[in-house]
């Protein structure tokens, strides 16, 4: 540890994936530098492009997820937009929520202002050691005025993967469909590297930011909503949209009425070409199927490292590794001590802390100040995480074998 290094080993990919792909980039610089125009807001040539290109995106996002109509798909400047749209927008005063303690602060947060500001009542269902919740004890939590089931697809501390499509099975086999609780789920560690099929898994609404599995630039997210629910939607955000200037009401048409303002197009043509790139000539589950298999050998390798250094404590394993996201804590140092060295010092990018998703710590036995988070994609090699586990014994002063 002489000097720092010039090497940038990434291992954040659970924040946002690095680095993009060319094809994002040129995509973004193509639309600034040729084609910039608003969407909708022009009947000229380079508007009706970027109308064209932000259909594009939807389309491409719908295949993705298997949903049934790009039209169910609306664009939001990020994951945490689009379930802030999803709960203000479908939760009315009096109603339920039913989430768990594994969930983001993107869903907590807004939960908790909705109940202090508008007498929405939440119950927040407990998790196992791994973070995992159980079917049967968001089931017992439901009550006859519970509007929404809120549970993550994946956990952003360890990777945890919760039994969504077992959820909304029992939610459906339970209720009629006018009857059944919304089932809403923050796919933003999974959409891109997960299998997601909204129809066969019972879910009605999800929430995702782009620029992590997806490939996009951040500042980019959806949020797909069943039609069943789209007249229930209420708008967050009021502004211009491009249609029915002359009345000052929002116009009740999705996807539209929730995309005020103008759209960040050169980011959507870089999301679109991200994701296309990504899927060549393949269909898009077959190369969410690939990356599945691939992130989930990259998880055993991460995990396999990482558990026979002494002195660093795996936290919160899952039975099951799909997700290469591990938490641990090494002995004698705080989480944000580690990382700082082994940013300035080994040029290795890992994030300390609680990682905006508190009350799953609680669960897992984190220490108080949180835990470090190693956090692999795609393109992470083998070498790189040689290259962590390395820098984790010389921290420790473990002689390696």
């Amino acid at each position: 540890m002489d000097t720092p290094v010039n090497q940038r080993i990434y291992l954040d990919h659970a924040a946002t994936s690095v680095p993009k792909p060319a094809a994002t980039v040129n995509a973004m610089m193509q639309q600034m530098l040729h084609h910039e125009a608003s969407v909708g807001r022009g009947a000229y040539r380079s508007s009706v492009r970027a109308s064209a290109k932000v259909a594009e995106l939807r389309a491409e996002i719908a295949r993705w997820i298997n949903a049934p109509s790009a039209n169910e798909i609306t664009l939001q400047s990020g994951g945490t937009e689009a379930l802030n749209l999803g709960l203000f927008g479908l939760l009315r005063p009096g109603d339920h929520v039913v989430t768990c303690a594994a969930e983001h602060n993107s869903v907590l947060r807004p939960i908790h202002e909705l109940s202090r500001s508008q007498s929405v009542d939440c119950s927040i269902v407990d998790v196992d050691g791994q973070g995992l919740v159980s079917v049967e004890s968001v089931m017992n939590a439901l009550r006859p005025n519970t509007r929404i089931v809120s549970i993550l697809h994946a956990a952003n501390v360890n990777g945890v993967v919760q039994p969504i499509a077992e959820i909304g099975a029992a939610l459906t086999q339970q209720f009629e469909v006018d009857l059944k609780p919304i089932l809403m789920t923050d796919a933003a560690q999974s959409f891109g590297y997960l299998p997601i099929d909204v129809q066969t898994q019972g879910i009605d609404c999800l929430a995702a930011p782009g620029h992590k599995g997806g490939q996009g630039p951040l500042g980019t997210g959806f949020m797909y909503l069943n039609q069943r629910y789209h007249s229930k939607l209420r708008p967050i955000v009021f502004g211009g949209t491009g249609s029915q200037s002359d009345d000052l009401e929002m116009p009740m048409s999705f996807p539209s009425s929730f995309e005020a303002g103008n759209m960040n197009v050169p980011a959507m043509a870089g999301w679109l070409a991200g994701l296309a790139s990504c899927r060549g000539e393949k269909l898009a589950a077959d190369c969410v199927s690939e990356r599945y298999r691939s992130l989930g050998k990259l998880a055993e390798e991460l995990y396999l490292r990482l558990e026979r250094i002494p002195g660093v404590r795996v936290i919160g394993r899952p039975d099951q590794l799909r997700l290469p996201i591990a938490s641990i804590e090494v002995d004698g140092m705080g989480a944000s001590e580690v990382a700082a060295i082994l940013d300035s010092e080994f040029g290795i990018e890992v994030r300390s802390g609680l990682h905006c998703a508190a009350l799953i710590h609680q669960a897992i036995g984190s220490p108080t100040d949180g835990t470090l988070r190693i956090s692999c994609g795609v393109g992470t090699t083998l070498d790189e995480l040689d290259a962590l586990s390395s820098a984790l014994e010389e921290l420790l002063g473990v002689i390696p074998n």
